[in-house]
């Protein structure tokens, strides 16, 4: 960098022009399928997430600070019209419920492949749950801890439908497939 565009840069700094958000930006997409008993395809859906402020300081954290690593990260299921907040944590989310109603013992890893072209994903192991049932999903999310209805942990990522509740019933198998991408404007 020059020093004339070191000069403007914290003149702009200074004068709160620039904001976090423009110098570096988190976003993630769920895509989250069921299907029926059968294999037959019943709903499909994304939900655009929300990155709570404790999830933000996390990455912070870990990655200037030398915050413990968080390793493990878990996808569950939300209830009906969930509402993310900037505020949400594992113990306290007014705005959504979890689902329960699936037979695996713990929440479903999120386990990833390698970042590339600044993106990480599931794609090649989606979160699959085992609806046991009669279930109302409205969203995922993601977070550190494994137990079902759990309330401790880092809860990184929150969503809701774009298309709004599905249903899912017993013998019903949703699958989620979770991209987080990092993106900067500079």
């Amino acid at each position: 960098m020059r020093i004339g565009d070191l000069v403007k840069f914290m003149r702009a700094l200074k004068a709160g022009a620039l904001a976090a958000r423009e110098l570096l930006t988190l976003g993630g997409v769920f895509e989250v399928e069921c299907f029926d008993s059968e294999g037959v395809l019943k709903w499909r859906d994304v939900a655009i997430n929300k990155i709570p402020n404790a999830a933000l300081n996390s990455v912070l954290g870990i990655n200037f600070h030398g915050d413990a690593q968080i390793t493990a990260w878990y996808v569950g299921l939300t209830g009906a019209t969930p509402t993310g907040a900037a505020t949400d944590t594992m113990a306290s989310h007014a705005g959504w419920t979890e689902v329960s109603a699936y037979s695996q013992a713990n929440r479903p890893a999120f386990t990833v492949a390698a970042a590339s072209g600044q993106q990480v994903t599931n794609s090649a192991s989606p979160a699959s749950f085992s609806i046991n049932g009669t279930a109302t999903v409205g969203g995922a999310f993601i977070v550190s801890n494994s137990t079902i209805n759990g309330t401790t942990g880092t809860l990184f990522s929150v969503a809701a439908f774009s298309q709004g509740n599905k249903s899912c019933s017993n013998g019903d198998t949703v699958n989620v497939t979770y991209t987080l991408t990092g993106a900067s404007s500079t």
